[in-house]
Formats: structure tokens, C-alpha cells, sequence
């Protein structure tokens, strides 16, 4: 469970890029997280992970306070969010298998379980025949596929997805929301900020719509509209 209370975010000399934001997502949703440009969708993620705390407001994620959770402990927090990024933050001088099993080594698992974790992540995101290949021999649709694969050998509970198919052309992001559809089959939560209309519309999937930091609307069978208000006349 994700419980976000009257979250506030306010960075120095700007008004707030989050206000008064009140969200529940139970363990096993799958929600796109809409809006233009500005609206709050990184700001409101970072917050989940504990990149940085709210001005105002609690945030909750399972048995973790995230307001006030030690410093110490946001490792674990982490462990428990895998977070798939836009620009992918590969190490580019590690191989596909290096780079989705350094989460694991880094938490001391045995070498034969980091194998066949890592082995069976690269299968389920369809790069088997890619793991020794470096990110630069890959497309960039095979570099998001790491970078889910990277997200979810740790068995997290949850995932956050940042304008995943952001850079990607619509056949390849097709293929990227198919293999978060099956993380999500596997019971793990699924939270995807996104611009990708085609994609909301044709899921149909719960959906919030943040603007000018406040949730606008939140369907659960949502589409994808930004209201004229939010775009400056030409």
C-alpha cells in the first residue's frame, strides 16, 4: 500500500510543486500518473523513494513512515521500489548480466542465486541472448528492457516508472508496457508517470491526472486529457 497524506512540496523561491496531494494506490494496482509538463509527476515519485521529503503532509509505503524513517534505513526502503528511468542510467561499462545483478551482489546474494535471478529477469524482459553485450551494442529499446530487468531482480513490491517509453518509437514502447503488464500479473505494484496518450487511452488502467501539483481527476478506468486550461493560447 502507497498512502500519500495532504503531501505538500514547495522548492526555495518557487510555489509549490506538489499541493495538498492525497493519494492511496493498494498493493497490486497498476496506475498511470498524467499530466503536462511541471505538474508534479517526478516530484511526487522522488518523494515515494525518499529522494527527498515533503514540505508538509505523510507519506507511507507498507510498514514505513517515509517521513520519518532513519536515514539508515532508506536502503531497505529502496529495495523494496524498483525505479525504471527515462534516460535508462545504465553503467556503460558493464554488460547487460553486470549491470541487472550489481543490486544483488551489492546485498551479498550467493553467486548461483544471482545467476539464476538474473537469468530468469533477462527472459521474462526477452534479452536471454543479449547478457553480454554492453549497453552501447544495445538499442534503446533493449537498454529500457535492463533497465526493468535491473528494477525487478530484487523481487520489489514495487515499481516506479518514469517516462519509461519517453524516448522510445511507439512499436518499442508498446513492447515495454506489455513487460510491465506482466510485472504487474506478478503482483507487483506498478506506478508510471507518462505522456504517452495512445498508451492511457488504449489500457484503460487507473489513471491520475496531476496539474499545477494538485490531483485533478483519478479514474479507474481513466483516458488521457490535459483540460485547454493548461496550455497557453498561440
Amino acid at each position: 500500500m502507497i498512502k500519500v497524506d495532504h503531501v505538500s512540496k514547495r522548492f526555495s523561491g518557487q510555489t509549490n510543486a506538489l499541493s495538498e496531494i492525497t493519494v492511496e494506490i493498494p498493493d497490486g494496482d497498476f496506475v498511470f500518473l498524467i499530466g503536462p509538463s511541471g505538474a508534479g509527476k517526478t516530484t511526487l515519485l522522488r518523494l515515494l523513494i525518499r529522494d527527498m521529503l515533503p514540505t508538509e503532509g505523510r507519506i507511507f509505503v507498507d510498514k514505513w513512515n517515509v517521513n520519518t524513517m532513519p536515514h539508515a534505513h532508506i536502503h531497505l526502503l529502496r529495495r523494496h521500489i524498483g525505479t525504471v528511468f527515462q534516460d535508462f542510467k545504465l553503467l556503460m561499462d558493464r554488460t547487460v548480466f553486470e549491470n541487472v545483478a550489481l543490486g544483488l551482489e551489492i546485498v551479498g546474494k550467493k553467486e548461483s542465486e544471482i545467476k539464476e535471478r538474473v537469468a530468469d529477469v533477462l527472459a521474462l524482459v526477452g534479452l536471454a541472448k543479449k547478457h553480454d553485450q554492453f549497453p552501447l551494442q544495445l538499442s534503446a529499446g533493449e537498454m529500457q528492457r535492463t533497465g526493468i530487468a535491473r528494477a525487478i531482480v530484487g523481487g520489489p513490491k514495487i515499481v516506479l516508472a518514469d517516462e519509461p517509453t519517453g524516448n522510445l518509437d511507439p512499436e518499442t514502447s508498446w513492447e515495454i508496457l506489455n513487460i510491465l503488464e506482466e510485472v504487474n500479473k506478478l503482483g507487483t505494484t506498478v506506478v508510471m508517470a507518462t505522456h504517452n496518450a495512445a498508451i492511457v487511452n488504449d489500457l484503460k488502467k487507473r489513471t491520475i491526472t496531476l496539474a499545477h501539483g494538485k490531483v485533478e481527476s483519478d479514474e479507474k478506468s481513466g483516458h488521457y486529457k490535459v483540460s485547454a486550461k493548461h496550455h497557453k493560447k498561440t
